[in-house]
């Protein structure tokens, strides 16, 4: 009798679960560890970044992945997945920018992506989203960070973490994280904790980071105005951070 509700995605078993839920979760803690660490003046998303064999190219693998200028995200769980979520929400930026020629809140668009994942636990003949989301963005209210799970629930952190070391490295961000912590130390924490658990090298091309910040912009008419930035770190930037940890 269980059987039959492991199969319906739109169908609670007895005990009030969504098991599909449970086995995307479960495909999530397989997933390679992603860290998100909220500072003073910007957010620090990070990730391991590992290919199946050193045969791959490891240039066309992302991990972060930029949204807007002022948004990126990263993921843990099945990279097929994150691609599609990745898409939605770029289009969602760029519909919002070109209705009223801004970037979009950081939140707004946690939203529509929350929306699309719990449309997907409800639908027949679809399959709930097998990865979990950090989203990192900077707009006119700060810098925030977001999770979102597989059911389409959200939640804004300080710090956290996703994928199959996330229980230690949660307990270790509650160790070392500190709410006036700023940008850097923001970086150097997210490599520590990432390390805790890593295997192999870490080196800069087996992992990745992203920032959001305020950057200054020069404007058309030569006005300078301070706005909200979110980029990848190059792979140089990378090693000198991992540099200074060593």
């Amino acid at each position: 009798m269980a059987d039959r509700y492991s199969f319906s995605l739109t169908t609670f078993s007895p005990s009030g679960k969504l098991v599909q839920i449970e086995y995307a979760l479960n495909a999530v803690a397989q997933g390679v560890t992603s860290i998100g660490i909220k500072a003073t003046n910007g957010i620090v998303i990070a990730t391991e970044k590992k290919t199946p064999s050193f045969l791959v190219d490891d240039s066309t693998m992302e991990k972060v992945a930029v949204i807007s200028s002022n948004i990126g995200m990263v993921y843990s769980g099945m990279g097929p997945d994150a691609r599609v979520l990745v898409d939605k929400a770029r289009k969602s930026a760029q519909e919002y920018k070109r209705v009223y020629h801004e970037e979009p809140p950081t939140v707004m668009l946690v939203k529509e992506v929350a929306s699309v994942m719990q449309e997907f636990t409800q639908s027949g003949g679809v399959r709930p989203f097998g990865v979990s989301l950090l989203i990192a963005g900077f707009d006119e209210t700060g810098p925030a960070l977001y999770q979102v799970d597989p059911s389409g629930s959200y939640w804004a952190w300080k710090a956290s973490a996703i994928g199959k070391n996330m229980v230690n490295a949660k307990t270790f961000l509650e160790k070392r994280y500190n709410e006036s912590m700023e940008i850097e130390d923001a970086v150097h924490t997210a490599i520590l904790t990432l390390k805790e658990g890593f295997e192999g090298q870490m080196t800069e091309s087996t992992i990745e980071i992203g920032i959001a910040q305020l950057v200054e912009e020069v404007s058309f008419d030569g006005q300078t105005s301070k706005v909200g930035k979110f980029k990848k770190l190059s792979g140089s930037e990378i090693k000198d951070y991992l540099a200074n940890i060593a």
